[in-house]
């Protein structure tokens, strides 16, 4: 089958729309029309070759959709199911069969390559192999055959072009809170960076009973958001000493916990020195490969920890259901941060994310 996608064809190029082949799905694969395609940092990344993912490819990662055609060996999706396609992973290594598909130990070849496991691509133009399973989905496209693993059900009566996001950055932001750093009620967060993984963060922060969350961001616009979602207060870090404000909101001991969103190793610096003794910071913001930061070490001794933080620790067919039953609640509006555009307009919503002026780009489909 042929199909249009938007292709990344060369390191930092505009994406291009192409009309490329389609393989049918294997025996555990899902044919999905896509419907709605978040744009992602890391789709950004890795079309600047941060990420080591072959080209030319077909990226996107936040995709939705509604299943066309399934393998023989599919059993949990039907045809005409309504779908979100999350990341990959193997299922058979030891922390997939403990639970933890998000630190698989094949994540960054199941993930990053735009092969899938065997090598092998689903897509094809003019005879020649084009990247086609980026995060096991390349949704930047019309059509996507994915591994059954990596595909969640959702229900039928909610806005499926918005539902994308939930497979990576928002379950990301909202899982790096609800099961990573699990914050008792009452307790304090700081959330560093307040784009779209941030803020679903707070959002989740808030769930979580958290009763001093503080949005640190240098756009006025995005901290005023924050604040209407769930900040109980903001800081612009242009504006004086960071730390020292978040220690005067905490009475001077520091934030009980702390997440960096940016990927810049001075602002993770910063997350760690707002922490009060014992407390942890959670990185999930992805930095350019070799980026390194000084810590205080006598810091650390005192009880502060950093974790890393891969896909929110989620378990997509437990976690997203969780997230849409409380978006029905109207206690996570993640729709808050969506702007749609057509696919034909890829680039111009790359643009206004980069800009600051878009929080979620999805690409929406005919």
């Amino acid at each position: 089958m042929r199909i249009t996608a938007a292709v990344t064809e060369s390191p930092g190029a505009p994406f291009t729309l192409s009309v490329v082949d389609i393989e049918p799905p294997r025996a555990d694969e899902v044919l999905v029309r896509i419907v709605g395609a978040g744009v992602c940092h890391s789709d950004l990344v890795a079309r600047d070759q941060w990420l080591p993912v072959n080209l030319p490819a077909v990226l996107g990662h936040e995709g939705s959709g509604v299943g066309e055609a399934v393998g023989a060996g599919v059993t949990q999706v039907r045809p005409g199911d309504h779908v979100i396609l999350a990341f990959s992973w193997c299922g058979a290594c030891r922390n997939c069969l403990r639970g933890r598909p998000a630190y698989c130990d094949l994540f960054v070849p199941a993930n990053f390559f735009g092969r899938r496991m065997d090598g092998s691509t689903p897509l094809h133009r003019a005879g020649e192999d084009v990247g086609g399973a980026f995060f096991g989905q390349s949704s930047f496209a019309g059509h996507a055959v994915c591994n059954e693993r990596n595909v969640v059900k959702v229900p039928h009566d909610l806005p499926l072009e918005l539902l994308g996001p939930l497979g990576c950055g928002t379950q990301t932001g909202a899982g790096a809170v609800l099961n990573s750093l699990r914050p008792e009620a009452g307790s304090s967060i700081a959330v560093f960076g307040a784009g779209s993984v941030g803020i679903s963060a707070v959002m989740a922060a808030a769930v979580a009973g958290c009763t001093t969350i503080v949005a640190v961001d240098l756009n006025d616009q995005r901290l005023a958001l924050a604040k209407e979602l769930g900040a109980t207060h903001v800081v612009n870090g242009s504006e004086g000493d960071t730390v020292g404000h978040l220690r005067e909101l905490t009475g001077g001991v520091g934030v009980e916990f702390t997440l960096e969103t940016t990927g810049v190793p001075a602002v993770l610096r910063q997350a760690v020195d707002a922490l009060g003794q014992g407390g942890t910071c959670g990185l999930i913001g992805v930095a350019a490969p070799g980026s390194e930061v000084s810590l205080d070490m006598l810091g650390l001794i005192l009880g502060r920890g950093v974790r890393g933080i891969s896909e929110g620790d989620s378990v997509p067919r437990i976690f997203v259901p969780r997230l849409l039953e409380l978006y029905r609640q109207g206690r996570f509006p993640f729709d808050r941060l969506i702007r749609t555009y057509p696919l034909d307009r890829i680039n111009e919503a790359v643009e206004d994310s980069e800009k600051g002026l878009t929080l979620k780009p999805v690409l929406t489909f005919p």
